[in-house]
């Protein structure tokens, strides 16, 4: 990517005011795993009956891009508590969902990847195993979430899955054993003909067969309503099929991620503020700090991997986004713990603009990859 000397210095003062703020957040939220802020402060997921959150591996994986970025192994040491509490997860299986990814990802794999920790290898390759066994060989899919009070989701698969093949394509590099890999692929192909649709927008939900695998049909999910666009759904596909891409060189996947960013940059609002679903009435306006920072890291993995002459379109978009990010709705101050201020995680919820762990951790990423200093956690 060429990165412009201005844009370069910008990303520099911004990574300072990070490096800033997370230095005193990670010693007052060290024996903590947050999904947001309250008032300010880190809540705590760490507890039983939360521990098996989705987004538990996020403060875990912030913690070890810092640690590759400034080398300060007291962030390494925090980053472990996660895996700890996490463990208890591990046994209690029945309880995980296809989001292990996310969780052990981010979290055990990083360790592994950065320091050699068997143990750590151990509880990502457990990960990786329990993911696998969600694969519907018939659907050749990945089966979303687990029985819900209003339904049978047997049949359900979700976009967001595609970020939670990381683990799989990891294990199988690690182990050489390509099932892993076979899992991943084969649910990453199904995505691609049956998510994406021909504009280039994304569904969030689609419901198979379990037992033939034909689609039955979609669900609005988490956006504003069935055949609308759910921004994060968009940029968890953006990012998805490029770890896809990463991972295999299949230009399928590629080609893939490119079509969703079109879609993506040209409903960009001229305020630069994305939000909830692009399909959504313009008033109320709810926004999601999250999609943006998401859709800026696969977007600028884009930019990586094409060719020089067509990287600008994907750079300048994700540099736009990440500096309206940090002039309007990142809050710097070493005195709070959440960095985005401005997220939502559906567009039906009691409450909009506020802080949420994988936010943090995306923006930073994207940030960390502005100046090439990040670590490839997928």
């Amino acid at each position: 990517m060429n990165i412009t000397s201005t844009d370069r210095l910008w990303a520099e003062s911004v990574w300072e005011a990070v490096s800033a703020k997370l230095s005193a957040v990670r010693e007052r939220s060290a024996s903590k795993i947050p999904f947001t802020t309250v008032q300010g402060v880190h809540d705590d997921r760490s507890l039983p009956e939360t521990r098996n959150f989705w987004t538990n591996g996020f403060w875990a994986g912030l913690l070890w891009q810092m640690y590759q970025a400034t080398g300060d192994a007291r962030y390494a040491q925090t980053a472990r508590f996660t895996e700890g509490i996490l463990d208890q997860d591990l046994e209690e299986f029945e309880k995980l969902h296809h989001d292990v990814g996310f969780m052990w990802m981010a979290s055990s794999v990083a360790d592994y990847r950065l320091t050699g920790r068997p143990e750590a290898r151990h509880r990502g390759l457990h990960a990786a195993s329990m993911l696998s066994g969600r694969f519907n060989p018939a659907g050749d899919y990945i089966r979303a979430w687990n029985e819900k009070p209003d339904g049978d989701t047997t049949g359900w698969a979700i976009i967001d899955c595609m970020m939670n093949l990381s683990i799989l394509y990891w294990a199988s590099e690690e182990t050489g054993d390509p099932r892993f890999r076979h899992v991943a692929v084969r649910h990453a192909d199904k995505s691609l003909r049956h998510f994406i649709r021909p504009d280039g927008s994304v569904k969030h939900i689609v419901e198979f067969d379990p037992d033939t695998g034909e689609e039955v049909c979609s669900y609005g999910g988490q956006g504003y309503a069935t055949g609308s666009s759910w921004t994060r759904g968009q940029a968890w596909a953006i990012y998805g099929f490029m770890i896809s891409y990463h991972h295999t060189h299949d230009p399928r996947y590629l080609d893939a991620a490119k079509r969703v960013a079109h879609y993506f940059i040209a409903n960009i609002p001229e305020n630069g503020r994305i939000p909830v679903d692009f399909r959504s009435p313009a008033e109320p306006f709810y926004e999601d700090d999250a999609a943006t920072a998401i859709a800026c890291c696969g977007m600028l993995e884009i930019a990586r991997e094409v060719p020089e002459n067509e990287s600008d379109i994907y750079l300048r978009a994700a540099i736009r986004l990440l500096k309206v990010m940090a002039a309007e709705t990142c809050d710097f101050s070493p005195e709070t713990d959440g960095i985005t201020t401005s997220c939502s995680t559906r567009y039906y919820e009691d409450r909009h603009n506020y802080n949420l762990i994988y936010a943090d951790y995306y923006f930073v990423e994207a940030v960390l990859k502005l100046l090439d200093r990040d670590f490839w956690l997928w």
